[in-house]
């Protein structure tokens, strides 16, 4: 698929408008990133696609004339492996709302959680998620929708989307990419995923399966986190958790990874600021 941006460096996004933003809507937000010397935002669709014709075109003319970058997260209520076809219905239309509203409001790339295990077999659940990706996919090529589909890494081990499964689902669609949730797969593992060798392992791989591209038009999520024995808890601020965000954007650097990176921690913009100053401090 043709990117619409070729990215020169990693941008510092945050998780819905700034805190700051208070009720001034998109368009204080999107000047309100600009004063912080961010880079864009992700539109959070988290609870529901509700996006209005109006709203669309502010933000799209806003984030162009602010050289910002957007991307979207679908709604929580998705389950493509959903034991009941309705269900199923319902979350393919959820991904197929966020990719439309997004690429309508000017993001070139939308995440969300893609299903559930609910006790099958990781390869059948696998299969299913592939025939819905494909009945996702066709939908929007016919439309011509140009946007990244990107399952994103999860939290918890009964949430499909270990990095294996979202490496090789990538493999099979040219308008698939991974999302990597770097503190999920943290949370996920109860600890592992957080040293420098581990960060590297992680994008040597994607490089090396997905080729050198996916680096270079990268996606990806950070923020403090909570976990217990069986993954993720809570995001917490960064400071807050054990996450080594230093080592992790340490190794995004050293491997030259371009895109975005999407501070998802409560304090939005505060921790977002702190990732941005540290990586261009290195």
């Amino acid at each position: 698929m043709q990117n619409l941006y070729k990215f020169e460096r990693l941008n510092f996004l945050t998780a819905g408008m700034p805190l700051s933003t208070g009720k001034g809507g998109y368009n204080a937000a999107l000047d309100l990133l600009n004063e912080l010397d961010l880079d864009g935002m992700e539109l959070e669709f988290v609870h529901g696609v509700r996006m209005n014709e109006e709203t669309k075109r502010l933000v799209r003319k806003k984030s162009k004339e602010n050289n910002l970058l957007l991307t979207a997260h679908g709604p929580f209520y998705i389950n493509l492996n959903a034991k009941e076809e309705d269900k199923v219905e319902a979350s393919i239309k959820r991904v197929l709302d966020t990719a439309v509203t997004a690429y309508d409001a000017g993001a070139y790339s939308i995440t969300y959680h893609a299903a559930y295990y609910l006790g099958i077999d990781k390869e059948t659940v696998y299969k299913q998620v592939f025939r819905q990706t494909e009945k996702i996919i066709s939908v929007l090529e016919q439309a011509n929708i140009n946007v990244w589909i990107r399952p994103e890494t999860t939290g918890k081990s009964t949430q499909w989307g270990d990095l294996d499964e979202i490496v090789n689902l990538s493999k099979e669609f040219e308008q698939v990419l991974p999302c990597v949730d770097f503190s999920h797969l943290h949370a996920r593992s109860a600890g592992e995923y957080n040293t420098y060798d581990e960060f590297a392992y992680i994008l040597e791989k994607i490089g090396k399966e997905l080729g050198s591209y996916a680096l270079e038009n990268f996606h990806c999520h950070l923020a403090g986190i909570e976990y217990t024995a069986k993954g993720e808890r809570q995001h917490l601020n960064m400071l807050d958790s054990d996450m080594n965000y230093k080592d992790l954007l340490k190794a995004l650097k050293d491997f030259d990874v371009r895109g975005v990176l999407v501070c998802e921690s409560p304090n939005i913009e505060e921790d977002c600021k702190l990732f941005k100053d540290y990586y261009m401090s290195l």
